[in-house]
């Protein structure tokens, strides 16, 4: 079944983002190559796909899992958790009905 994974940043997050970015990326590009992966991406805090010094606010991750449970644990290992960039994270059952 397929998960939305919606994470909420800590303020000033970007320095911590992008201090364990790669690993973050790494993970995304796993569930990618194993064909899991629907998008993945940042919500940017100013309204342009290059904010800058302004950073995120978010993401969200769009992904199969075989149940919530792993979900939540995939989600509760990404390295912006770990870094402390991400105030929060929330999994939820996602159903895609288009495109």
């Amino acid at each position: 079944m397929l998960y939305a994974v919606i994470s909420q940043d800590v303020e000033n997050s970007l320095e911590k983002r992008m201090a364990v970015r790669p690993a973050h990326i790494d993970r995304l590009n796993i569930l990618k190559n194993e064909g899991r992966l629907i998008l993945a991406g940042p919500h940017p805090a100013i309204d342009n796909n290059e904010p800058g010094e302004a950073g995120f606010t978010g993401s969200l991750v769009v992904a199969e899992f075989d149940c919530l449970e792993d979900a939540q644990a995939w989600a509760d290992a990404d390295p912006y958790m770990a870094s402390g960039a991400y105030e929060s994270v929330v999994v939820k059952p996602f159903k895609k009905v288009l495109p």
